[in-house]
């Protein structure tokens, strides 16, 4: 009876224990999501009461709205432009600071300083720096001998510098994993392979990456949804619009747009939902192909 009475006890102060972050999770994730649902069969203005419109708001998306394909079209393209270069640099980075040489710490300090800088402010340093008339990267490629670059103002050039900015923020990010990965491969498979001959790059390529390849898959997912979450740089690098022309329209501003300026909440609650499909739709199949790859190793 006295077991029993101490273990009701233990699960009573467990249960106030994980109540707090239940509450939290029912208020600030599971209602949200739950309503923004609710919300995409709805019409909805903020301002006078929701009006439910079935599936509309999705038929409308998909067959009478052509931004919509812009900017999946826009996002598609930025992802590539962003995922390959993050994992290659970011591969490359860790490799180089899992090194034994002197002061490496200096070295991972000033890598991972991208990292803590606000996307907003670092955003609009690179708005600086890209200016078309008089801006830093310009006056170097004159310097150079070569002409001026439309960063921001060639629908073309404005997708690559969003591009080359949402790398520069990632690579960090991507790097602390890897590196933390590197760590945990023995040092002795190095010994053995440096013994029979092999080289760097070689080690790197036939020891160190298939070890990782955990790693490499987590930071292969994340940088996909961040890439299709984009919104605060665009915002802050190019405008509102998504501009110039829709350059750099991406379903992070046409969600924006429609939700805050628009004030068409029960579409863009939609356009939620949409991206929140493709995103899960992905993470499945890659997390499918990546289990069918360690299981013919």
């Amino acid at each position: 009876m006295r077991g029993s009475a101490l273990g009701r006890r233990q699960a009573r102060a467990g249960r106030l224990f994980v109540a707090p972050n239940l509450a939290a999770v029912l208020v600030f994730l599971l209602f949200p999501l739950g309503f923004s649902l609710y919300l995409s069969f709805h019409s909805w203005d903020l301002f006078s009461p929701p009006r439910f419109v079935g599936v509309a708001n999705y038929r409308r998306l998909f067959a009478d709205d052509p931004l919509f394909y812009i900017a999946l079209r826009n996002t598609a393209v930025f992802t590539v432009f962003t995922l390959v270069p993050t994992v290659a640099v970011s591969l490359g980075v860790a490799g180089l600071l899992n090194r034994k040489m002197r002061g490496v710490g200096v070295f991972r300090t000033l890598a991972f300083l991208p990292l803590v800088a606000s996307t907003v402010a670092m955003a609009v340093v690179f708005r600086f720096i890209l200016a078309s008339d008089d801006g830093p990267a310009n006056i170097l490629l004159g310097r150079l001998g070569l002409g001026p670059v439309p960063w921001l103002t060639d629908p073309g050039w404005a997708m690559v510098s969003l591009s080359l900015v949402t790398v520069w923020k990632s690579v960090p990010f991507a790097t602390v994993i890897l590196l933390a990965a590197m760590q945990g491969v023995p040092e002795n498979l190095h010994e053995a392979a440096r013994i029979d001959g092999a080289g760097g790059v070689r080690r790197f390529l036939s020891i160190t990456v298939p070890l990782i390849r955990g790693a490499l898959s987590f930071v292969f997912v994340i940088t996909v949804i961040n890439s299709v979450q984009a919104f605060d740089q665009a915002f802050a690098l190019t405008g509102s619009n998504g501009g110039p022309e829709t350059g750099t329209y991406v379903l992070g501003i046409m969600l924006f747009q429609n939700a805050f300026r628009f004030y068409e909440v029960g579409y863009a609650s939609a356009l939620a939902w949409v991206i929140f499909a493709i995103l899960l739709g992905f993470t499945l199949i890659q997390q499918w192909l990546a289990r069918r790859a360690e299981s013919e190793l």
